[in-house]
């Protein structure tokens, strides 16, 4: 699994979620707050299991699903990942 994140500054990171630390995975990350994250599992017919641990407490009102066409206009330079991990629009 690779989670994919972008922070307010627009720069781009990428950490790998897996059992081979050899290959730079590890079994768990932290995506700290007020980065935009998603995830996407590598391997072609591959599965992933995955929990999110929020802290302090999630709320409805602070959780906020990124839009494609917001995400484009402040991050035009990771168009290729944000298409790739969001919907288009309807």
């Amino acid at each position: 699994l690779t989670v994919h994140m972008i922070d307010a500054a627009g720069r781009y990171s990428e950490c790998a979620i897996g059992p081979d630390a050899g290959a730079g995975q590890v079994f768990q990350a932290v995506v700290p707050a007020g980065v935009w994250f998603g995830a996407s599992v590598e391997r072609e017919g591959g599965y992933a299991l995955v929990g999110c641990t929020v802290a302090p407490a999630f709320e409805f009102e602070g959780f906020e699903l990124a839009e494609r066409a917001a995400m484009l206009l402040e991050f035009p330079e990771h168009s290729d990942i944000i298409k790739r991990l969001t919907r288009s629009p309807a």
